[in-house]
């Protein structure tokens, strides 16, 4: 058996039909490269590992859960990597998908991750914490709407997938959990440049309870920030969209 590990975030997820649907959630075709983050004690893995025809790779910082895995599961020899995903190179070549219950600790983390990787990723399965779920989902004019919302919704479209019990869990944890869905768009919103629409958003959502018009004032021209309505505005007012429009129009 392996312990738990309260300082790397683990809680296992117990219940099968809760791994079965996380896995059932990800579109894979043969061929397919997917990568597991977090397997810990295997719950979705023995699930991944029964799908057809795909390249299968799972990353893992906890070396006694990799031993723990490569003992139970004969077949995940060669395909683990052992070391934390903020650390980790490109697990593949070409294009791939990622699927996880990611470790609640990190798991904005890994999302930012995903921004660098998008080129190579168009489809995310993960479990979160409940509210880290749905400020990834969230529409502007709601409080959960920040800075992860944006710049994830700028290439990805998000699916609010369902939500899990804390008792499918070994321990249970504190939090409540749910599942979502990103699917990289076809046609990412029209930014200025990555760097301008990071540090926009970022910005802007430093100081979320102002006017625009503040938090912004060294980013634009002193006439159209007097002019243009948009500025009167709070960042959680605007959309996507707003962003991506305001960053071509930065000094």
């Amino acid at each position: 058996m392996y312990t738990l590990k309260k300082s790397l975030g683990q809680h296992f997820l117990i219940d099968e039909n809760i791994s079965r649907k996380i896995v059932e959630s990800l579109p894979v075709n043969e061929g397919q490269q997917v990568l597991e983050v977090g397997p810990g004690g295997g719950a979705i893995t023995k699930y991944l590992l029964q799908l057809p025809g795909i390249q299968f790779k799972a990353i893992e910082l906890d070396r006694e859960k990799v031993q723990f895995l490569e003992k139970t599961y004969p077949e995940i020899q060669g395909k683990l990597i052992n070391e934390s995903i903020l650390d980790a190179a490109l697990p593949f070549d070409g294009p791939f998908r990622l699927i996880g219950n990611f470790p609640y600790n990190i798991s904005t983390q890994i999302m930012f991750k995903l921004l660098d990787w998008r080129t190579q990723v168009d489809v995310v399965v993960g479990m979160f914490q409940k509210e880290v779920a749905q400020r990834i989902a969230a529409d502007h004019g709601n409080k959960e709407y920040g800075i992860l919302s944006v710049l994830l919704q700028a290439y990805y479209k998000i699916e609010y997938l369902f939500e899990v019990h804390e008792n499918s869990f070994n321990p249970p944890p504190k939090v409540k959990s749910a599942v979502i869905r990103l699917t990289r768009l076809e046609q990412p919103v029209d930014i200025a440049s990555e760097r301008k629409f990071f540090v926009l958003v970022k910005t802007a959502f430093g100081q979320r309870r102002k006017q625009l018009r503040n938090p912004l004032k060294t980013m634009f021209d002193k006439e159209l920030l007097a002019q243009d309505p948009i500025f009167t505005k709070r960042a959680e007012e605007l959309s996507v969209a707003d962003f991506a429009a305001l960053s071509h129009k930065m000094i």
